[in-house]
């Protein structure tokens, strides 16, 4: 295989801000919450999508891009398919990273905790809140699981949309739904000159939260 590029001479000098234990929040939902707002004004790419990481049974990692549909003091809320592949190994071990990544800002952050399922109702207000095409999309799509081909996948979301036609409201879906991730450890990762980043973390101990720095 080769490149184009030679990939190991690619690198960034970060200098646009610093990050001081003087000036974070002392819960770090109000510290992420004011970082995503940054983002989001800042106009970052795709500033509400986060790599959620997840280990099966037997040990597996597998990740994939996700996005954040809510925030709160308790954690973090994405909606899935349930019999997805994230699904099936969140059942299987509920423990689950997610990673925000906003180069604009030169900015991360690592969040690691347990993952619950949400209130049916949060989950049934924000289907209901969705495109109606992507209402019929969670029906059509057995995510996750082979299919023959793309007119497959088309057949039966024509299928659903038939179905659906006449109907007042496209019921939701007892396989798809919201989960929270909350959180136990987060950290907040702010690119410095010469790689010296850096990194304060945020560790729940006794319902408190511990604040330190790691070395970058």
């Amino acid at each position: 295989m080769s490149l184009t590029h030679n990939i190991a001479s690619i690198r960034q000098n970060y200098t646009k801000k610093d990050l001081l234990e003087s000036s974070v929040a002392a819960h770090p939902m109000d510290q992420f919450s004011q970082w995503l707002d940054e983002a989001i004004q800042g106009e970052a790419t795709e500033a509400t999508a986060l790599v959620l990481s997840t280990v099966s049974a037997a040990g597996k990692p597998s990740a994939r891009v996700v996005l954040l549909k809510g925030v709160s003091k308790t954690g973090f809320t994405f909606f899935t398919n349930y019999n997805s592949r994230k699904g099936q190994e969140l059942a299987e071990n509920p423990n689950a990273a997610i990673t925000f990544f906003w180069p604009a800002l030169e900015r991360q952050v690592r969040i690691e905790g347990k993952v619950v399922k949400v209130d049916p109702q949060i989950s049934d207000d924000y289907f209901h809140s969705r495109p109606q095409g992507s209402q019929i999309g969670a029906w059509a799509s057995p995510q996750s699981q082979p299919i023959a081909s793309r007119e497959a996948l088309e057949e039966a979301d024509k299928a659903y949309t038939d179905k659906f036609t006449a109907a007042a409201e496209i019921p939701r879906p007892a396989f798809w739904g919201g989960y929270q991730l909350q959180p136990a450890r987060i950290e907040f990762w702010q690119g410095r000159p010469n790689r010296l980043h850096d990194r304060i973390v945020y560790e729940l101990q006794e319902d408190n939260w511990k604040i330190s720095r790691l070395a970058p």
